[in-house]
């Protein structure tokens, strides 16, 4: 209990910390928010996404779950995808996952985890799609990293696939989907370059949604 009381002992300290700095923060804060990204984030407790991208509460708009995952008939996810690209305007949507991510990990055992079966289920998916080249990969660390990097990818499509992301880029030429790795070594963000463009112009050729 000490330790759940001392959350409010910080929050307090917190606020008289923004509020020297700025005593209109909290108006401000309260005023409303446009931020310009759409973070998709593993829930993992180490990685504060607005933290690691070096921005402030209001200025990335933040969806999180074990993997990062963008599954189909999540209507979580998708509720958040369609909220910040039809609402806020987001102008980014970025999928980040992170090297020793927990559930990629789990995923590659043939462990019974229960409830989280389904939902590693998706990222067995993923293995089996890249299957070739990450069983070629000897060094189980190394294998493990590629996998996390090929799920943002494949995160990164499902995200492409929506129909509020393709129509409003066709519009407009955002928002743009982009792919990325945090690596919890040293504190550095990889961009993984996902070809968005391309991707798109694919994506089309079966998931076609007329403007």
């Amino acid at each position: 209990m000490e330790r759940y009381k001392q959350v409010f002992e910080n929050n307090k300290a917190w606020v008289g910390q923004k509020l020297s700095h700025d005593p209109e923060y909290f108006v401000k804060l309260a005023a409303g928010q446009s931020p310009d990204f759409l973070y998709i984030g593993c829930a993992d407790s180490r990685i504060p996404a607005n933290e690691i991208m070096g921005l402030e509460p209001g200025e990335v708009f933040v969806h999180r779950n074990i993997a990062n995952l963008v599954v189909n008939t999540d209507l979580n996810a998708h509720s958040v995808i369609e909220y910040a690209v039809e609402h806020l305007r987001v102008k980014h949507v970025i999928v980040c996952g992170h090297y020793g991510c927990g559930g990629v990990n789990a995923a590659m055992t043939s462990q019974d985890l229960g409830l989280l079966n389904p939902w590693l289920r998706e990222i067995r998916d993923v293995y089996r799609l890249h299957r070739k080249e990450l069983d070629a990969i000897e060094d189980a660390t190394a294998r493990a990293k590629r996998l996390v990097e090929l799920n943002v990818q494949e995160q990164c499509i499902h995200v492409i696939k929506t129909a509020c992301v393709q129509k409003r880029y066709l519009k407009e030429g955002y928002p743009i989907v982009h792919g990325w790795v945090f690596d919890l070594h040293d504190g550095l963000l990889k961009d993984l370059d996902i070809p968005f463009e391309g991707i798109l112009a694919n994506i089309r050729e079966i998931y076609r949604l007329e403007v």
